[in-house]
């Protein structure tokens, strides 16, 4: 027989409630279920004590006889460190891609050469304009320095 741990729900309309529970995989989702090992209650806060209560012994029992726990379940079990969930084993799962890795190399380089093709263009504005400043500057200093002359006499 195959064995299942999953949600049976519970309730009424827009209040769900649910029960975990094992069951043989052919039974129907509220039906009949060979053990009840824990409720989950999504309406409290995730924070909340009360959201997900499990009979970690009893879970793990199920677990070694062979139970195959449904994805929600296998998070309730990895969150409280009964079994971890299979996904944190497959290091690629998340990733992005070959092609996709490329492109965001691509976009990084035209992004750069973009940029430094913009200091650049700044920079040489700011050249000339640099270069127009300074003889004013000293030609601006020149007459300061003759009229202090001038009143020094």
């Amino acid at each position: 027989m195959a064995l299942s741990m999953r949600l049976s729900r519970g309730g009424s309309k827009k209040r769900p409630y649910y029960r975990i529970v094992v069951a043989d995989a052919r039974s129907p989702r509220d039906g009949k279920f060979i053990e009840k090992i824990g409720t989950y209650n999504p309406l409290l806060a995730k924070d909340n004590a009360d959201r997900i209560k499990l009979d970690t012994d009893r879970a793990k029992h199920w677990l070694g006889v062979g139970a195959q726990p449904t994805d929600r379940v296998a998070r309730f079990l990895d969150v409280l460190g009964v079994k971890e969930r299979a996904a944190k084993n497959n290091p690629n799962k998340g990733k992005p891609g070959e092609k996709a890795v490329e492109r965001a190399e691509e976009r990084a380089e035209k992004l750069k050469a973009q940029q430094e093709a913009e200091a650049e263009a700044k920079a040489a504005a700011e050249a000339p304009a640099a270069e127009e400043a300074a003889p004013e500057a000293t030609e601006e200093a020149a007459p300061e320095a003759s009229s202090e002359e001038a009143t020094a006499e």
